[in-house]
């Protein structure tokens, strides 16, 4: 369910729960019916807001956090961890191959790998890795706007325990000499 659609199912719960205090305020101890009715939507209000937050709060979890695969869990071991591709010219792209082995006793499942931005994208086996097997993990990052030194981490969400590990490709972009001048003024 997307937050839109959840937006507007609150709305209508709360314009239900004011018609429903407004038609039925009644008050025994004294104070004016709209006083009660307000009261009840005041509450009513309340109780939607935390409840939406709490749901909005849900699905950005759910959205930030990828799934880690069911199931018995494995080992992981790479190569490397860490890539230091250098120095290279702003706006050229640097290609790395994380190399892996399955050294568990299960299938490895790798179900997502990602980038700590856009310019930096990993591409990985989307089917399991027997035991015993390997695989590769080609990331690549983009030096397009970017200058001085740079460090981007990987995480991998698989069925390891722990369940994320981690990657890092990182070095030095030299910016164009006319972007360099501007920023030392």
């Amino acid at each position: 369910m997307n937050i839109s659609k959840i937006r507007f199912s609150f709305s209508a719960l709360f314009a239900c729960l004011v018609s429903v205090a407004l038609f039925t305020a009644c008050a025994s101890d004294g104070t004016s019916a709209s006083d009660a009715a307000q009261d009840k939507v005041a509450a009513a209000a309340n109780t939607v807001s935390n409840t939406a937050a709490d749901m909005t709060q849900a699905a950005k979890d759910a959205v930030a956090t990828p799934a880690v695969p069911a199931g018995p869990t494995t080992t992981l071991k790479f190569e490397e961890t860490e890539f230091d591709f250098g120095t290279v010219d702003q706006g050229e792209k640097v290609t790395h191959v994380y190399k892996f082995a399955n050294t568990g006793n299960e299938p490895l499942i790798i179900s997502n790998a990602k980038g700590s931005c856009g310019c930096t994208v990993p591409s990985w086996p989307k089917e399991p890795i027997p035991v015993g097997g390997s695989g590769e993990i080609q990331v690549q990052f983009d030096s397009k706007g970017k200058k001085n030194k740079q460090s981007k981490k990987v995480t991998i969400t698989a069925n390891t325990d722990p369940a994320q590990t981690f990657l890092t490709i990182k070095g030095e972009v030299n910016a164009p000499e006319t972007e360099a001048a501007a920023t030392n003024k």
